[in-house]
């Protein structure tokens, strides 16, 4: 047995030096990127969160799991590598104490003779075994070769997992033949339990040489694996615990991270362009944590089936983003993290490579691909192993808004429209209180101090104050506040706009501006409890805003109002006999997690009846305004509200609603062009959920 010992420590001494110098390389090339202390510092304020994460994330596969049956192969498979751990102790224990004894019966102290332990692993290895098969049909059954574009594996590196499957279905048959053989010759340490391994036993023979393959085998199998495995996309076996562990959203997306250059948040006041990182103009400006997002990419496409852009055809795919920044990455490396002499002896071409623009016609990234993205943040709910997409977007649109001045000509009219008057449409701002006129009580507005018996401030927002359709949801939440007794005020001309279409397209400059400047107002209001119908606002105002220094107790109307009707200070009374189909806002729903409150409120509507979409909650669809889409014009593909609406007819509503003033213009437009062709009844409409409940609780 001494030989057997030699090679298989020597095999592992080898392997381990090979896959050693690729994680070092590895290393070398993320910590070659900007520093990220914020991840640190996250993950350190919360422990318990962090902890949780990596029980529910990683052991738990909480997100693979509501994809049956890929998520539950996918739960046996993983588990099979922590539970099979123990034989690969076996089988060093076995190859160590043969050489030493010349008997390989080595069983681990303790517990290495109990049944349950044999017959766990004999189960998760022919679970495993069974989630092989279901890799191998779900791969053949969602092809790319068949389903083009709607195969999720569309662009993946699908050689590479193939080998993997094989790799893994390797692992599992010689571990068979090592305990079968171990269980003929006496050697094996579990009497009963193991029930696999005793029935592979009976049709082997009784023979050490076999048993001192079998071992050998094993572990050779398991040596050539971590070797490929640091070198393939399989790395996320040991990255996905890290990158779980250095996220920033145990409970949703919530807030775009400010500027950073060198690790601290960008002061505009002192920035030089010349010295600081202005967003990602090329591989290097990408951070650690960013470096950690491209080694970790499973390329299992969930990210691009789940996306919005990459459904309606738009050239935008989450998973090949995030997999052509990596191989750009992959490519410079050698230049990247070569010594000061060796750089000097580059040729041009090699430079060339080095300076290649992230965006760009001739970039890693085609423009279109950067601007196709809505930020509704499908993506990331769905990326198993908490992939940001969302924030390689925002800092590459930065660099190009910021440093190349290269973005939509139309999102350009935007950006003058809030420099100059405060809201995306340019219109004067002593137009945000008009709507005041329409009601028949007063609104106060508040131009000094809050009074005190004046509990919330109503953020009306500029689409609330400015946009007719919009405005409709403005009046019905401040009548339905009002009936309710909820004391509150508006700041009208003294509200500009909070500033998130220039974060969402780019321009941190001017979202600080706005924000520092409503943070001002709200300061010195000594404001304390925002409502706000926008949930882009409410995502801003309660989630970025204290970024700059402004924290409040911010709620969306639909929260409050849902605590209105429960505590019996809103009741809906007049039937509304309507079958009803609810969308939900991409920065409600995802990036803040509110989908129960807007369904509540027509629970308790009497006569409603409740139809989701199929897509729906966390895996809602999004109307196509979100990432300042609203001011871009939709060229490529098929429009995305056209196709939220197109799902939405499936379901025969007499009426959709929702709690977003963005989707509320986005699914109206999609909804009269679909009257327009006769493809939809005249009478359907979209309402906000405020809408329908202040027609309930208004009598007659």
């Amino acid at each position: 047995m001494l030989w057997v010992a030699i090679v298989g420590l020597v095999g592992t001494v080898a392997a381990v030096a090979l896959a050693g110098r690729r994680v070092l390389f590895l290393y070398r090339l993320a910590t070659s990127g900007q520093p990220a202390p914020e991840r640190v510092a996250y993950a350190k304020e919360h422990v318990g969160a962090e902890i949780r994460a990596q029980l529910v994330e990683v052991f738990g596969q909480r997100k693979l799991l509501k994809w049956t049956p890929s998520g539950t192969a996918h739960f046996f498979v993983m588990w099979a590598f922590f539970i099979l751990a123990t034989v690969y102790l076996e089988a060093y224990g076995a190859l160590i104490q043969g050489a030493i004894t010349g008997k390989p019966d080595f069983h681990i102290p303790i517990i290495g003779t109990w049944p349950i332990l044999g017959f766990l692993q004999d189960f998760i290895a022919v679970a495993a075994l069974i989630g092989l098969i279901a890799f191998a049909a779900i791969r053949v059954k969602n092809s790319p070769k068949k389903l083009g574009r709607g195969s999720r594996f569309s662009g993946s590196h699908l050689g590479g997992a193939w080998l993997i499957l094989f790799m893994i279905f390797n692992v599992i048959w010689t571990m068979f033949l090592f305990r079968g053989s171990a269980v003929n010759t006496g050697n094996f340490p579990y009497k009963s339990g193991a029930f696999a391994s005793d029935l592979v036993a009976r049709v082997l023979p009784t023979s050490d040489v076999l048993e001192s393959v079998g071992l050998l085998l094993h572990i050779g199998v398991m040596l050539v694996f971590l070797v490929i495995v640091v070198n393939s996309k399989h790395l996320h076996i040991f990255t996905a615990p890290l990158n779980v562990l250095f996220s920033r959203r145990p409970d949703g997306l919530g807030p775009a991270q400010p500027m950073r250059s060198n690790g601290q948040v960008l002061d505009f006041e002192e920035a030089d362009p010349e010295v600081d990182v202005f967003g990602r103009g090329k591989i290097s400006d990408t951070s650690w944590k960013g470096f950690l997002d491209f080694y970790t990419c499973t390329e299992c496409g969930r990210c691009q089936s789940q996306c919005p852009a990459w459904i309606t055809d738009k050239p935008l795919s989450p998973k090949m983003l995030i997999l052509d920044q990596r191989d750009h990455a992959f490519a410079v490396a050698p230049y990247l993290l070569a010594g000061e002499k060796e750089k000097e002896g580059f040729s041009e071409d090699v430079l060339a490579l080095l300076d290649k623009p992230l965006v760009g016609e001739g970039g890693v990234i085609h423009p279109d691909v950067l601007w196709s993205c809505t930020n509704c943040g499908a993506c990331v709910e769905q990326c198993p192993v908490d992939i940001e997409h969302i924030d390689h977007i925002l800092d590459m649109r930065r660099y190009q808004v910021m440093i190349e001045s290269s973005f939509p000509s139309e999102a350009g009219v935007m950006l003058k429209n809030l420099e100059n008057k405060g809201n995306p449409w340019g219109m004067s701002e002593m137009k945000r209180a008009e709507w005041i006129e329409e009601l028949d009580f007063e609104v106060p507005v508040i131009d000094s101090t809050m009074p005190d018996d004046v509990e919330y401030l109503f953020w009306v927002g500029c689409a609330g104050a400015l946009e007719d359709r919009a405005k409709k949801t403005t009046k019905a939440v401040a009548e339905l506040l009002h009936i309710a007794g909820v004391k509150f005020g508006v700041l009208g001309p003294m509200e500009a706009c909070s500033g998130d279409p220039a974060r969402r397209l780019g321009m941190e400059f001017l979202f600080t501006m706005l924000a520092q400047q409503n943070i001002e107002t709200l300061n010195e209001a000594g404001v304390k409890k925002i409502v706000a119908t926008c949930p882009h606002c409410f995502n801003t105002l309660a989630n970025e805003y204290p970024q700059l220094g402004g924290s409040y107790e911010v709620v969306h109307h639909t929260q409050l109002l849902s605590h209105l009707v429960e505590e019996g200070r809103l009741t809906p009374v007049t039937p509304i006999e309507q079958k009803i189909t609810y969308h939900d806002p991409c920065f409600l729903g995802r990036h803040n997690k509110v989908y129960a409150q807007p369904r509540d409120i027509m629970a308790k509507v009497p006569g409603v009846q409740t139809q989701e979409m199929h897509r729906c909650k966390e895996r809602g669809f999004c109307c196509g305004a979100g990432g300042a889409r609203m001011w871009m014009e939709e060229r490529i593909g098929k429009r995305i509200n056209t196709e939220r609406v197109d799902e939405a007819l499936t379901t025969d509503p007499d009426t959709v609603s929702t709690a977003c003033p963005f989707c509320l213009v986005m699914l109206g437009d999609a909804i009269n062009e679909k009257k327009n062709a006769g493809q939809a009844k005249e009478s359907l409409e979209v309402v906000d959920v405020a809408q329908l409940l202040i027609k309930s609780v208004k009598a007659g």
